[in-house]
């Protein structure tokens, strides 16, 4: 008995460690249940699904798993010719005889070197071209989303799943499923290089691995639940960057840094808990496989020593000073891929979690889509009419009520009426960037639900109110990656609508610098290119959202030119709060709270003395108060 006392106690030492764990799990699972902690997707499914990238590449992968078998072999065969050379200088021996196990060593040695080399860099090719598809399946479904869609998703969540998460996904293709297929290889193939060896010693090995399994399992479940919540806190502080860093001159003017810094240290600290908590789980799983690794060492040496010096029997099976060197070397590469795979384990569970906030965007269904017999619009005479037309953004809270009127080709209309009547909602339906609850829209007497969604809005031009131009120059602005335009078409289109004027003082002219957003242009000179940009993309019908609003009295002098050019082009649709902009207008409609309570042109209007006479009249009176 006092010979396997040292057993006994690193025994209970395990066994004390285990039934640790597994009360900890225990409490753990209650507690998730407690919380509402839900799993949304199944290991299974992701795999399933993130093979569906690897399935082109298939050929490639079973060119590695060829590769990775030949490593393997270094590790498999590399412990019996140490074995046979600690066996062999124990005596007389030929240096012939060893110079042969050396020079078989070497070989397999650079053998597994080029195969490695082979391996990783197969890998990187294909797991950038599979990095390359995902971004491009997740930013292209981003693009398919509704505007109703996007505006409930903060800005910053989505370019964390563009950017961020895909990353981890790749490094799971090139590094962490091949490793641990090839652990997997390796530990079956040294288990079975050990049972040849000794079978008595590997069974003792083979004591260890419940308590690994049973570790890992365990590790499973926290390591899940710390990397879910790193993603979250991560997502969180990408959010409130894009958010804040967009807005940080709002924030300066009215001095609330200190605010915003403190809320962004609050971030900053639940991402410090997130990672000290995988940090935490990662600090006792590593150590617990490390332990597992020096126990069976222990016992090796324990029993090998006993064996040997006692010139003992195990099963029938002596052990010799060669046996315990190779078991040695095997117990390193039994233990080694188990902890690499703990590890790789960690790269997994982070890889999954991406792939679920990845998976979660792309099963978003769009909202606005083709119906299944939608056509493609070749021209546009620009005849638009809604037919008691309802809409609303959340349901029961109608913001438009029963809205019928009928545009002629040709004809300039423009909507009229106080903040939040539907005069921007109406625009925003024509395009499609909604679908109605109730009614009819038509275009050229087709329900637009019957016209593919791309090929609608290439006929529409639209200019907003806040312009958006982005980083680059001014001629990429403005032909938005259309081919096969000259410099001279687009000057011509920037002369149509007096946007020379200022582009022939600047040093570069079309090559001048955009800054993010176009900051280092006025507002007025944003929206001239803007209406550049609309002319050269030849639309049948031009909208315009308070395209002349918060703009200096010169350049709206220069926009109403522009905009009296521009009626000829085709069928015009106007929102204005700025009533001169709008009187030489074919038809004026007055919107109030969703319903059409007047329209006519301007005299007409003004003839009834109704909603839009009180308009006019007041701003008419304002502004003489201004000039005065």
């Amino acid at each position: 008995m006092p010979d396997y006392l040292p057993v006994l106690i690193v025994g209970a030492i395990i066994g004390v460690f285990s039934i640790v764990f597994l009360v900890a799990f225990l409490l753990e699972k209650d507690k998730k249940k407690s919380m509402g902690f839900e799993r949304h997707m199944s290991d299974r499914e992701i795999i399933r699904r993130l093979l569906h990238y690897a399935k082109p590449f298939k050929g490639q992968f079973l060119l590695v798993l060829l590769v990775m078998l030949l490593s393997i072999v270094y590790d498999v065969v590399s412990p019996l010719l140490i074995g046979r050379i600690e066996e062999l200088i124990k005596s007389h021996f030929p240096l012939a005889r060893l110079f042969s196990y050396v020079a078989v060593y070497a070989g397999i040695l650079i053998v597994s070197l080029i195969c490695t080399y082979a391996q990783a860099m197969l890998l990187q090719r294909v797991g950038q071209k599979i990095l390359s598809k995902m971004r491009m399946d997740v930013f292209t479904h981003i693009e398919s989303l509704s505007h109703e869609q996007l505006n409930n998703i903060p800005v910053g969540k989505l370019v964390t799943r563009v950017s961020n998460d895909p990353n981890s996904i790749s490094y799971m293709f090139t590094n962490v499923l091949v490793t641990m297929v090839k652990n997997a290889f390796v530990i079956l193939g040294v288990l079975g290089a050990m049972l040849l060896l000794n079978y008595a010693l590997t069974l003792m090995v083979l004591c260890f691995v419940p308590f690994v399994v049973l570790f890992t399992v365990i590790f499973r479940k926290f390591s899940r639940k710390v990397h879910r919540r790193v993603n979250d806190a991560t997502t969180a502080i990408n959010t409130y960057l894009s958010e804040n860093l967009s807005g940080i001159k709002i924030t300066q003017s009215f001095n609330r840094e200190d605010r915003k810094m403190a809320d962004f240290m609050v971030k900053s600290a639940e991402l410090k808990k997130a990672k000290q908590a995988r940090m935490l789980v990662f600090g006792i799983f590593r150590p617990m496989v490390y332990m597992l690794y020096i126990s069976s060492v222990l016992c090796l040496f324990y029993f090998g020593s006993m064996g040997h010096i006692k010139d003992l029997h195990w099963f029938g099976q002596s052990i010799s000073s060669g046996v315990i060197v190779s078991f040695y070397m095997y117990l390193n590469k039994f233990f080694n891929p188990i902890q690499t795979l703990a590890e790789q384990f960690d790269m997994l569970q982070r890889s999954f979690a991406a792939a679920e906030k990845i998976f979660s965007i792309l099963d978003l269904v769009p909202e606005v889509v083709d119906e299944p017999d939608a056509v493609e619009l070749e021209e546009l005479r620009g005849e638009i009419e809604f037919r008691d037309v309802w809409f609303y953004y959340k349901p029961g809270e109608w913001v438009l009520k029963g809205v019928s009127f009928h545009v002629l080709p040709g004809q300039t209309v423009s909507f009229v009426g106080a903040t939040g009547s539907g005069k921007t909602t109406i625009l925003s339906l024509i395009c499609r960037n909604y679908d109605i609850q109730k009614g009819q829209i038509l275009i050229d007497g087709r329900d637009i639900k019957t016209i593919k969604i791309a090929s609608l809005r290439r006929h529409f031009g639209q200019m907003l109110q806040d312009v958006f131009l982005f980083s680059g120059d001014i001629r990429s602005n403005l032909l938005l990656r259309m081919e096969g335009v000259s410099d001279e078409e687009v000057m011509e289109a920037c002369r149509y609508v007096n946007a020379d004027s200022f582009i022939n003082r600047l040093e570069k002219g079309l090559d001048e610098p955009v800054r993010e957003r176009g900051n280092n242009f006025s507002a007025g000179q944003r929206q001239l290119l803007s209406f550049a940009r609309t002319i050269l993309h030849r639309p049948s019908v031009i909208i315009l959202d308070e395209a002349t609003a918060n703009i200096d009295t010169e350049t709206e002098l220069l926009i109403q030119d522009s905009l009296e050019r521009i009626r000829s082009i085709g069928t015009m649709l106007m929102v204005a709060h700025r009533l001169s902009t709008i009187q030489h207008s074919d038809n004026i409609i007055v919107l109030s709270h969703g319903v059409i309570v007047e329209q006519g042109t301007h005299q007409e209007l003004l003839a009834q003395k109704g909603q839009y006479y009180k308009l006019y009249t007041l701003q008419f009176h304002k502004q003489q108060l201004l000039n005065s």
